[in-house]
């Protein structure tokens, strides 16, 4: 893929961010075109003023980067981000349910946001290190019940991201009906081309200028 630029989620979600960083992927995003910039939901509102008039997108991130909120909260702050500009939503499953078997509550969860959503994209961040393929499976299976557009591997903040095995086994569940973002530990152009390959149609980075320069650039996301 030539423009891979335009599959990028350009991502700063660290819990120090200051504004002028903010700004400053914001203007990285015009400069490159990339997909969305991805950010915290207090610096929402903040991105989309910089990124008006572009056709960069604001993607917030919901229920990070734990997961483990009421539903109605995951719920009220999807609307609360919408409110403030975003485009897309970034949410984390409860993992603690999905171990403990709770389906119902997982696919609910993942409801509750779709419903808030507005007919935003949703990707569900499933956080592939902590689950066993069996996991991944089903955690694929539920976003696609609750109606979501994406699965996503990684927050970035847990013990492991995207893994070329990972994005293979999601995309063959989900196959064309949801997308795969690959995310968290994607620094360069090599390791974007086999996620690409095994399926992925959205990469999230905050390495992603080094990236569409061909640089490797030392990240945690």
């Amino acid at each position: 893929m030539d423009n891979i630029a335009s599959i990028i989620d350009h991502t700063i979600l660290k819990p120090d961010t200051k504004k002028e960083q903010v700004k400053k992927i914001c203007d990285e995003a015009k400069e490159n075109n990339f997909a969305s910039v991805c950010v915290n939901p207090y610096y929402v509102g903040y991105a989309a003023e910089q990124l008006n008039n572009s056709d960069v997108k604001v993607t917030s991130v919901i229920g990070f980067p734990l997961g483990s909120t009421f539903s109605e909260v995951k719920a009220f702050e999807t609307r609360k981000s919408i409110e403030n500009g975003a485009d897309e939503l970034d949410m984390v499953i409860n993992i603690g349910a999905l171990k403990d078997k709770n389906y119902d509550l997982v696919k609910e969860d993942i409801k509750s946001v779709v419903d808030a959503s507005e007919d935003k994209l949703v990707k569900v961040i499933i956080e592939t290190c902590l689950l066993t393929d069996e996991e991944k499976e089903i955690a694929c299976k539920l976003s696609k019940k609750a109606g979501a557009d994406f699965v996503k591997t990684s927050t970035g903040f847990s013990t492991g991201g995207a893994t070329v095995e990972d994005v293979t086994l999601m995309k063959k569940i989900v196959g064309k009906e949801l997308g795969v973002k690959a995310s968290g530990g994607v620094r360069d152009r090599d390791t974007v081309d086999k996620m690409i390959k095994a399926g992925a149609t959205r990469i999230g980075a905050s390495s992603s200028v080094s990236i569409v320069k061909g640089e490797h650039e030392n990240s945690n996301y």
